[in-house]
């Protein structure tokens, strides 16, 4: 484990290959679990992140330039300098996001895997030859595909994983030739500007990647300045909507929340799924778009269920940030815990059963689980984003899948089943983006397509299918 960082550094911006302070006040970033600082993050004013755009604009051409095996090779230096800084990155971002350590690097290895991604498919990048004769008048004629980057491209990224989505953003970048200004989130923000100092020295055109760290109001012209030509927004579905509408002109990427359900038929494996849901619905603190929020358990398993599920919620351990068996910290902050608590308490006055948890003490919630609740109350018809887990029984399987769909959401879902014909009907009827069978809403692997439909956003993430979103068509004719 590293030592912890020093929180009187002043971790800067990466404005046009160079690492500047910002010319707003610095801000100074405090553990949500304790309050203990944790550094000083530099801070951008809306003219830095203007130059910021005029940095990505001008180096466009030199990353569209770029060879294949060049941007390989500046992808697989930054995989190979961030890697020999996994420790320092994870101990930073477990400090000032109230992350356990363990999970934080976990976090550190997923986003070194989506680089080493990133180096790969940066050589698979192909176009299409076909004939153009389909027609009397293309007689003689052929056409060619190649795809080109768009550039710039903002990305936003938010607290819940900020590494591992920042390099979702940067990676796909980087492979296809594109530039971009990054913003952090507001709320943990160091280990994203560490992150820029490593892209710094990767060999990408300068300029290629900027970082900056500024408020709501500063960012504006990452999407209102018109030489950006996409955004790719990683957050809540009420500000990711607003960036669509307020940048109707744009090409727009959301990968925003969920309420995230899971199936569990009788046949199924009752330990694997209570365990397996234990661990997904409580994982930093129950801080993700794909966290198992709804359990729907099929009514003959119910309680049996429960009798497994509920001890393994109890024994998780609550613990500060460095400690390496903690399986939960605290929430982001405690606006967050007392807005889920807010959450619990009215759907306990409302006739739902507390099983356990329901606790909270500043930011940190204890793992809840609530049982007898309603479709209708918050902590199933929205996103909780918290330590909160509700479970119903059900009848009727086709019912479930209903219940599932019952959601303006639409990101992942589980369905625990040893009926294969079950498990296709799933895949066919539940509309989200992706369906994990025998595994939670939260399984995710970083190659495959990620995102989702409804009000859970549009377009994929993974390397290889950002790639796609972040570059367009164009067509020779010969």
């Amino acid at each position: 484990m590293a030592k912890a960082p020093d929180p009187a550094r002043v971790y800067p911006l990466l404005v046009n290959g160079e690492l500047v302070a910002g010319s707003a006040k610095p801000v100074p970033i405090r553990s949500p679990y304790d309050g203990a600082p944790v550094g000083v993050a530099g801070a951008a004013t809306a003219s830095d992140v203007s130059r910021a755009i005029d940095a990505a604009q001008c180096a466009a051409a030199d990353a569209r330039a770029l060879p294949s095996y060049r941007r390989a090779d500046a992808l697989q230096r930054l995989h190979d300098a961030a890697a020999a800084r996994r420790d320092e990155l994870a101990t930073l971002l477990a400090l000032e996001a109230g992350k356990p350590v363990g999970q934080a690097r976990v976090e550190v290895d997923r986003m070194l895997f989506v680089f080493r991604d990133a180096a790969a498919e940066a050589m698979r990048i192909v176009g299409e030859v076909m004939p153009l004769d389909r027609m009397p008048h293309g007689t003689g004629r052929w056409g060619l595909t190649r795809r080109f980057p768009l550039a710039p491209i903002a990305g936003i990224v938010p607290f819940n994983f900020p590494l591992l989505l920042a390099a979702h953003k940067i990676a796909p970048a980087m492979a296809c030739g594109a530039t971009m200004v990054l913003k952090t989130p507001p709320q943990d923000p160091l280990s994203v500007l560490l992150l820029g100092e490593i892209v710094r020295d990767s060999g990408y055109p300068a300029g290629g990647i900027n970082v900056v760290q500024c408020a709501v109001d500063p960012a504006a012209p990452l999407l209102d300045d018109p030489r950006i030509r996409m955004i790719t927004f990683t957050g809540s579905a009420r500000a990711g909507w607003h960036i669509r509408e307020r940048a109707a002109r744009k090409k727009v990427v959301l990968e925003l929340g969920g309420n995230a359900g899971v199936v569990i038929e009788a046949d199924a494996d009752l330990d694997r799924a209570a365990s397996r849901c234990a661990a997904g619905g409580f994982a930093f603190a129950g801080q993700s778009c794909i966290s198992v929020q709804r359990i729907l358990v099929q009514r003959d398993a119910f309680d049996a269920f429960l009798e497994r599920f509920v001890p393994k919620v109890r024994a998780l351990k609550l613990g500060a940030p460095l400690d390496a068996d903690a399986d939960l910290v605290s929430m982001i902050d405690a606006a967050a815990a007392e807005r889920a608590e807010s959450w619990v308490r009215e759907a306990v006055a409302a006739g739902a059963t507390l099983a356990t948890g329901g606790r909270r003490t500043g930011a940190v919630l204890e793992p809840t689980v609530l049982l007898d609740t309603t479709g209708d109350m918050k902590v199933n018809c929205d996103e909780v984003f918290a330590p909160v887990v509700t479970v119903r029984p059900y009848d009727d399987f086709e019912d479930a899948l209903a219940t599932v769909n019952d959601s303006p959401y639409g990101l992942q879902a589980g369905v625990f089943t040893a009926n294969l014909a079950k498990a296709w009907r799933a895949f066919e009827a539940l509309e989200v983006g992706g369906v994990a069978i025998n595994d939670i809403s939260g399984f995710r692997v970083d190659h495959m397509p990620y995102g989702g439909v409804k009000a859970s956003g549009l377009g994929r993430e993974g390397v290889k299918y950002a790639i796609d979103e972040m570059t367009e068509i164009r067509l020779l004719m010969l």
